[in-house]
């Protein structure tokens, strides 16, 4: 057979494998079924991990393998009924109270800098109340983002002007960053700048503006580096994790390690030894480790294959809107979200310094959970707010997923009306008959009354009769 015909034969069977999955994606609620398909996988995923990562741990101090397992249950449904509330809330509602929501953020930010604040893990971010505690700067993240998209999106316009374009998002911002490092909170403060960024990134702005942040973002956090004596010895374990093995070092080295004895397929799941109390946080920041030791390479291929849907279908739902609130908020939260499973799964395999940051709906905590499936409920609405989307609910139904869970019909979306600017007065040519004041006041009046009642033939028609 000639190559060519060879070639040509090899083309059709990859067409034929691919067609299904095509075709499937051209369905109008395609980012919608993804989304949710994904959204489960990570939750049951999560849910697996902690349980097999936090057993030791839980039965060291409570007596009970289970005990973390249980609170992060609770705290599943905790976000679920955020989910749900995201996924029915009307989009114009969430648009029309985000300057509340943020100021509500910014009151708890500060707030918990106050006695009724507590302070865990060397940061006085929480608050506990009736034994459950949380963080306000996980919910002040996306308030920003949904306040920031709604100010950028009104002045999308103004865009070239940057009083326009800076103000008021980024002194905002600079706030929220004071708030977070009086706690101090570095990793929440990295992940606010990335939200910032991506505002403005899917907001146009030029590609100078950002040369300019990376470079104040490098020197604010060198700066902080120097006047905090843990933060400049994680930079300096991240430089060089073999320099104090047992000390600054141990956490990074113990999860290399970790992921170096889980191999292709690894131990098994609940086989490792890492929970064993060699790698602390283990159910929390470090919980990749204990996913590259058990599951193996395949594991961590499949959670990295998770985030990499996410930030698929997240941009998909961005792009196939017509609403530009839409569009910049739904970009804006893939990017904060799949950003900060990039900065946890980078600095588990030491290519980052550590930062304490979470991994998205894996990780053991409450207010991470909770937040990551708020925004994949927002996510999940901006899905069915899709043009097609909203002609295939409106022309056949809500479908099986909408009448098990009883979601509105999203409306079109309509582009507010242009305002028309206003008609000139007409002016006589200079030296013409009855061009002087006089005649101006007798008739300039009526002229335009009856040039707007008879449109523009009768107002060329009064031209001539002043004529």
């Amino acid at each position: 057979m000639p190559t060519a015909t060879k070639t040509g034969a090899r083309k059709r069977v990859g067409l034929t494998a691919l067609s299904p999955l095509t075709a499937w994606l051209t369905r109008p609620l395609a980012s919608f079924h993804l989304l949710l398909a994904v959204f489960g996988l990570l939750t049951v995923f999560g849910l697996v991990m902690v349980l097999s990562a936090s057993s030791v741990d839980s039965f060291n101090k409570d007596g009970s393998s289970y005990s973390v397992f249980s609170k992060q249950v609770m705290y599943c449904i905790a976000g679920l009924v955020l989910f749900y509330a995201a996924l029915r809330v009307p989009v114009k509602l969430m648009r029309r109270y985000s300057l509340i929501l943020l100021t509500i953020c910014l009151g708890l930010l500060a707030l918990v800098l106050t006695p009724l604040g507590t302070k865990l893990n060397g940061a006085q971010s929480w608050f506990v109340i009736a034994g459950v505690s949380f963080q306000p700067v996980e919910f002040a993240k996306v308030s920003f983002a949904l306040w920031g998209a709604h100010v950028l999106v009104t002045k999308r316009g103004l865009m070239n002007q940057y009083r326009h374009l800076l103000v008021p998002v980024v002194p905002a911002a600079l706030l929220m960053f004071t708030l977070v490092m009086l706690q101090p909170d570095l990793g929440s403060t990295i992940t606010l700048f990335l939200v910032l960024l991506a505002l403005l990134w899917f907001a146009g702005a030029p590609l100078r503006l950002f040369l300019m942040a990376l470079l104040g973002a490098a020197t604010a956090g060198v700066t902080l580096a120097m006047v905090a004596d843990y933060r400049m010895a994680r930079i300096t374990a991240f430089l060089d994790p073999m320099a104090d093995p047992t000390g600054n070092g141990f956490q990074a080295r113990q999860a290399l390690f970790a992921l170096a004895d889980g191999g292709l397929f690894g131990r098994g799941l609940g086989q490792g030894w890492s929970k064993w109390q060699y790698l602390p946080n283990v159910h929390n920041d470090f919980i990749f480790a204990v996913i590259g030791e058990e599951l193996g390479f395949v594991g961590c291929a499949i959670v990295l294959a998770l985030y990499g849907t996410t930030a698929y279908v997240g941009m998909r739902i961005a792009f196939r809107n017509t609403d530009p609130w839409i569009r910049l908020v739904s970009a804006t939260l893939t990017t904060f979200l799949v950003g900060q499973a990039v900065i946890n799964i980078g600095y588990v395999v030491g290519l980052l310094p550590t930062t304490g940051l979470p991994l998205p709906l894996i990780s053991s905590g409450g207010s991470s959970v909770v937040t990551s499936m708020l925004v994949f409920g927002l996510l999940a609405n901006f899905a069915r707010h899709e043009p097609e989307a909203i002609a295939a609910l409106r022309s056949l139904g809500p479908g099986r997923v909408g009448k098990l869970l009883r979601l509105p019909t999203p409306a079109p979306y309509r582009p507010p009306a242009k305002r028309r600017p206003a008609r000139p007065t007409p002016r006589s040519r200079p030296g013409a008959k009855g061009s002087g004041a006089a005649a101006t006041r007798r008739g300039g009046g009526d002229t335009r009354a009856r040039g707007a009642r008879s449109g523009p033939g009768s107002r060329a028609q009064t031209r001539g009769g002043h004529r």
